[in-house]
C-alpha cells in the first residue's frame, strides 16, 4: 500500500520539517541508482547511463494547501552532475500534480551542475488558480537525464504554507474603450517570424484572411543566460523597432492587417523559469523605460497597431521586489506609455505563462483602453508533446478516456470569461497551437476557433514561418524527424477555415 504524507497531522505544523515523515524509508519509491542512508537519499547516477537517470518518489497530501500556496525546500549536494541539453533535465527537486481543470503542474527547482557543497534549494507553486484534483501529489528527488552523486538531507526537507503573493485590487472596476477600438470588429491571424519580416508574408496572410499579426520581438527565449546585458539589450531592441518602423508597419498598411507589438522578451531574461526583472530592480526599471521610448517613438499609429503587447508570458512564484511583482511591472510599464502615448491600446497578459486559470486571481488595471491576453496549450501533454525532450509520449485529440475534447477546452476558458464578465474587458488569445505531428492537431485548432469566435475574443496562432513545428505550411512524423514543406494539410485548412471569416 501506498503511502501518502501529509503536511500536517502527526508529522509537523506549518513551516516545520517533516522529517518523521519523509526520512521512513519504506514510504519512498525507489528507481535503480537511488537509495535511502539514513537520512539521505543518494542518488549516484552512472556517466553511461545518463539517459536513464534515477529518483526517489513519494506521495503527499496537498488539501492543506488548497487557496494557498506549497513553498518546498532541501539541502542537496552534488558531485560531478551533469544534465540533459533542455533547462528543465539533470537535477530534480519537483512536484506534480493534476489539476482539477484536467492540467498537470510540475513546479521545481533550478537544476545545479558540477560540484557543489551544501546548498538549501526551494521552489513555490501558488495553489489558489488550480488545486490537485484528488488532492494528492509527488514528490520527486533525483536526476532526469543526468549523471553524478547527488545527496538530499530529508531531515531538511519542508513543504510550507505560503499565502498568495499578488495583489489582488480594483475588483469593481470596468474597462471602457475609444468609440475608434469599441469598433474594431473580431481580429484574427497569426504570430510573425521570429527573426525578419518580408512583404510576402503579408501577402500570402492577407491572402490567407488574416486582419491581425503579432509582432514578435524576441531573441535567446528560454536561455537563462540571454538578455542580462542591459545596454546590449537596448541596442538589440533599437534594431526590432527600427524593423517595425521603416518595413513592418508600411507593409502591414499596404496588406490591411493590424499590429500586436510584442515585447517577447524581458530586459534580464528568465532565470529558473522566473522573468529576472521580478527580482532586479536594474532590470526592471529598463522594462518600464523601453515601453516609454516604444510608446514615445510609435504614437500616432493606431490606424495599424492594434496595441502594445507589455511583456510575454509572464511567471512568477517567488516573492518579487517592491512594485516589481509580474502585475505591478506591467502597470508601471502602461503608465509609461500612457504618459507618451494616451491612445494606443495596451494589452496586459495573465501569470503562469499567460495562463486561462490565472485570471482568477488577475487584477484589471485601473485604466481604460486595456485588452487582456491569454494563451491556449492546454491540455500541455498534447500540445506540446515531444517538444523539447528526448523521450516523446505519443498523444491524440480528442481523447475520450483522458477527458480532452471542445467541453474540456472551454472548461479551461472559463476563469477569462469569468474576468470578462466582471470587469467588461476585450479578450484576445494572443498563442493557441498543436505541434505539426500531434494526432488530431487540426481538430484541436479547430475546436479553439470555434470557441473563440463564439466568445467574440480576438486571435493569433502560433506561429507563422518560424520554428516549422508550429507551421502550418510544413507537416512532421515526430520529433527528430524531417520537416517537409506543405501546401495542403489538415491542420493549414482549419487555421484558414479561421480566417476566412475575418474576410
Amino acid at each position: 500500500m501506498k503511502k501518502t504524507l501529509s503536511a500536517f497531522g502527526a508529522f509537523a505544523c506549518v513551516g516545520v520539517s517533516l522529517a518523521a515523515a519523509f526520512t521512513d524509508p519504506s514510504a519512498w519509491r525507489l528507481s535503480r541508482f537511488a537509495k535511502i542512508a539514513g537520512d539521505r537519499l543518494v542518488v549516484d547516477v552512472p556517466a553511461d547511463r545518463a539517459a536513464e537517470g534515477g529518483s526517489g518518489r513519494i506521495d503527499v497530501d496537498l488539501s492543506p494547501f488548497r487557496d494557498r500556496a506549497v513553498e518546498a525546500e532541501v539541502r542537496v549536494r552534488g558531485e560531478n552532475v551533469t544534465k540533459g541539453d533542455v533547462s528543465w533535465l539533470g537535477m530534480k527537486f519537483m512536484l506534480h500534480f493534476r489539476g482539477t481543470d484536467g492540467n498537470d503542474f510540475w513546479p521545481q527547482a533550478g537544476a545545479e551542475t558540477g560540484s557543489f557543497g551544501w546548498k538549501t534549494i526551494r521552489f513555490r507553486q501558488d495553489m489558489s488558480s488550480v488545486s490537485a484534483a484528488d488532492g494528492r501529489g509527488e514528490l520527486t528527488l533525483g536526476m532526469q537525464q543526468g549523471s553524478g552523486r547527488l545527496e538530499f538531507d530529508l531531515s531538511s526537507l519542508k513543504l510550507s504554507v505560503g499565502e498568495p503573493i499578488w495583489p489582488r485590487v480594483n475588483g469593481g472596476w470596468r474597462v471602457t474603450y475609444p468609440a475608434r477600438v469599441a469598433a474594431i470588429p473580431v481580429l484574427r491571424g497569426v504570430m510573425l517570424p521570429g527573426g525578419a519580416c518580408r512583404e510576402e508574408d503579408f501577402a500570402t496572410l492577407r491572402a490567407w484572411g488574416s486582419t491581425l499579426a503579432r509582432y514578435q520581438m524576441i531573441r535567446g527565449w528560454g536561455d537563462d543566460n540571454a538578455n542580462r546585458d542591459l545596454d546590449d539589450y537596448d541596442r538589440w531592441l533599437d534594431g526590432k523597432l527600427d524593423h517595425l518602423e521603416k518595413d513592418v508597419i508600411p507593409w502591414a498598411r499596404t496588406y490591411g492587417v493590424r499590429l500586436v507589438v510584442d515585447l517577447h522578451v524581458a530586459p534580464g531574461g528568465r532565470r529558473n523559469g522566473e522573468m529576472a526583472m521580478f527580482h532586479d530592480r536594474a532590470a526592471a526599471d529598463r522594462f518600464v523605460a523601453c515601453w516609454g521610448r516604444i510608446a514615445r517613438r510609435f504614437r500616432g499609429n493606431g490606424d495599424v497597431i492594434f496595441g502594445y503587447d507589455l511583456i510575454n508570458e509572464p511567471q512568477q512564484q517567488l516573492k518579487a521586489l517592491e512594485d516589481c511583482d509580474y502585475w505591478n511591472l506591467q502597470r508601471r510599464a502602461a503608465e509609461a506609455v500612457r504618459a507618451a502615448d494616451p491612445d494606443t491600446t495596451i494589452i496586459v497578459e495573465s501569470n503562469g505563462w499567460d495562463s486561462p486559470d490565472a485570471f482568477s486571481y488577475l487584477s484589471p488595471l485601473a485604466m481604460d483602453n486595456v485588452v487582456y491576453q491569454a494563451h491556449m496549450y492546454a491540455p500541455h501533454a498534447f500540445t506540446h508533446q515531444g517538444v523539447g525532450a528526448r523521450e516523446w509520449k505519443k498523444a491524440k485529440y480528442p481523447d475520450p478516456e483522458k477527458g480532452w475534447d471542445k467541453a474540456f477546452i472551454r472548461r479551461q476558458l472559463e476563469p477569462v470569461l469569468r474576468f470578462r464578465e466582471s470587469h467588461g474587458a476585450r479578450i484576445y488569445i494572443g498563442e493557441f497551437s498543436a505541434i505539426t505531428w500531434a494526432e488530431g492537431a487540426d481538430r484541436y485548432i479547430a475546436d479553439c476557433i470555434s470557441l473563440f469566435e463564439e466568445y467574440g475574443f480576438d486571435w493569433t496562432y502560433h506561429a507563422f514561418r518560424e520554428w516549422p513545428g508550429w507551421s502550418v505550411e510544413h507537416t512532421c512524423d515526430g520529433p527528430g524527424r524531417p520537416f517537409s514543406r506543405s501546401e495542403d494539410n489538415a491542420r493549414m485548412r482549419a487555421l484558414k477555415a479561421g480566417l476566412r471569416a475575418a474576410k
